[in-house]
């Protein structure tokens, strides 16, 4: 198979590989010859589309056409254009779809001592300002010794925030920072402060709330002659407490998992994420969690996910989320489809809604339950919305800070980076995942070349238990693992 129609009102094919000039082609019953070269993951017209006409991909309209276009000739932006603008008008339309029947699961986690679940039993150093990074890294080279037994890391998250930041800004610092401290994959939590930052002691503790002090403990640097003594010091304890968790059967209901794409391209919306779709779906028939975020890359698709909402009060706040991330774009100058990349249209996505149309398929066929601002933390089992962007470590960084024990990341175009909840990579082509075997965990190329994507989602809730269970992601192995916070306002 050369190429694919995704939907029956289509009038564009996908290129499941290059195709050259001349090469006669069938998709669906329609048979056409490619009037020029279309690379992999690129569009070629399976109709004549006149100059103003809509160009139809996955049965929605994802760009309008810019110049008349022949039956076989390459759709892409230099003969399309996206139709967005930064109004929208939305009604609740409420869909349900069956979910499948999945048996009962399980996976080889800890439980930590309030009764949640974790998939890793590791010690986290959180600098509370950016002054303290270096001082981080030293304490944690310093006590890699300790890593024995059933702890099995420790790592320090260096951000440049914490001081110099005012209002929405220095917020959203101490309140991801907050969530990432009583994130269950750190068995224990030492917070580094400096002394004089604008994240004072007082706030950040009042964000955090009641916590166990055997599990968080808090270093002021300028307060010790030797911070990094004394540091090291306060992770020993942390490690004697985390040494008491061991692995035990928990169910996979209680799993939470993240859900974001990165280096998309054409074949994203084909293989990876509705690959991750059906994964999502099936975690859920189990009782679990799962969390979609990337507000921006919702853009033109975003009714597909507002049909889903579970009732009126969800769907309200998801139109909120999706309208105040429009208007935070056009109260910063931009247009609300300043996107896709570069790399995305390389790699065969031509508009905003070809790649949000693509997007959204991770979220499955669930109903929504709720929808989390930034740095919340997800309460309610099913599939969640989170507001954040679509930069990739930002999004990771919010996912991991919402809860998730781990991240579904799909790409086209590959990428090295990981965040903080062990970070799985899922190719969308296996040309990928043969030439980055040190990025990539699971293959989604499979499904352009005849695997069915309920195969794929099966053989993706597998890994998923298996990471959850101790087995590391490349990008564990490879020791890259970091945060970055969302900014918005002035840096004083």
């Amino acid at each position: 198979m050369q190429i694919i129609k995704i939907h029956p009102l289509d009038n564009v094919a996908v290129a499941l590989e290059d195709i050259p000039a001349g090469a006669e082609l069938s998709a669906e019953g329609v048979s056409i010859r490619a009037a020029e070269p279309v690379a992999r993951g690129h569009k070629i017209a399976l109709k004549p589309i006149r100059k103003g006409e809509e160009i139809i991909k996955y049965g929605v309209t994802i760009a309008g056409a810019t110049e008349d276009i022949a039956v076989g000739q390459w759709v892409h932006s230099h003969n399309a254009k996206t139709l967005l603008n930064e109004g929208g008008e939305y009604k609740y339309d409420h869909k349900v779809y069956a979910l499948p029947e999945v048996a009962e699961r399980s996976f080889k986690g800890f439980r930590r001592r309030d009764g949640r679940a974790a998939i890793r039993n590791e010690i986290w150093i959180v600098p509370i300002v950016g002054c303290v990074n270096g001082i981080a890294k030293q304490i944690a080279d310093s006590t890699q010794v300790l890593v024995k037994d059933t702890l099995e890391g420790i790592y320090y998250w260096g951000h440049p925030f914490g001081c110099s930041q005012l209002g929405g800004d220095l917020e959203q610092t101490k309140k991801l920072l907050a969530a990432l401290v009583r994130h269950p994959n750190a068995a224990g939590v030492l917070c580094l402060e400096l002394g004089c930052e604008n994240l004072t002691h007082e706030l950040f503790t009042e964000e955090l709330g009641e916590y166990d002090p055997e599990r968080v403990k808090f270093l002021r640097c300028q307060d010790v002659s030797d911070d990094v003594a004394e540091g090291v010091k306060l992770v020993t304890e942390l490690a004697e407490y985390a040494y008491g968790f061991e692995r035990e059967d928990i169910p996979a209901s209680e799993l939470v998992v993240g859900m974001k794409c990165g280096g998309s391209d054409g074949m994203s919306g084909i293989t990876a994420n509705p690959a991750v779709g059906r994964f999502s779906d099936r975690l859920i028939a189990l009782g679990g969690s799962t969390v979609l975020t990337e507000v921006p890359e919702m853009f033109g698709a975003e009714n597909i996910l507002f049909s889903r909402c579970e009732n009126e009060e969800v769907f309200g706040k998801a139109v909120k989320m999706v309208n105040d991330f429009k208007d935070y774009f056009v109260s910063h100058g931009q247009v609300v489809y300043e996107n896709p990349s570069p790399g995305n249209k390389a790699g065969g996505i031509t508009t905003l809604e070809d790649k949000s149309c693509g997007c959204v398929q991770k979220g499955g066929s669930a109903q929504i339950v709720d929808v989390l601002s930034y740095a919340e933390t997800v309460t309610k089992k099913g599939l969640n919305l989170l507001s954040g962007p679509g930069n990739d470590l930002v999004s990771a960084t919010a996912l991991t800070a919402a809860g998730a024990h781990l991240i579904l990341f799909t790409t086209g175009r590959g990428t090295p980076f990981g965040a903080p909840a062990p970070t799985v990579k899922i190719s969308t082509n296996t040309a990928l995942f043969e030439k980055k075997g040190s990025w990539i965990d699971f293959n989604a190329g499979t499904v352009a070349e005849g695997e069915s994507l309920d195969d794929a989602g099966d053989r993706l809730l597998e890994l998923v238990l298996e990471i959850a269970g101790g087995r590391k992601t490349k990008s564990e192995e490879a020791g890259i693992r970091e945060i970055s916070i969302f900014k918005d306002g002035v840096v004083l």
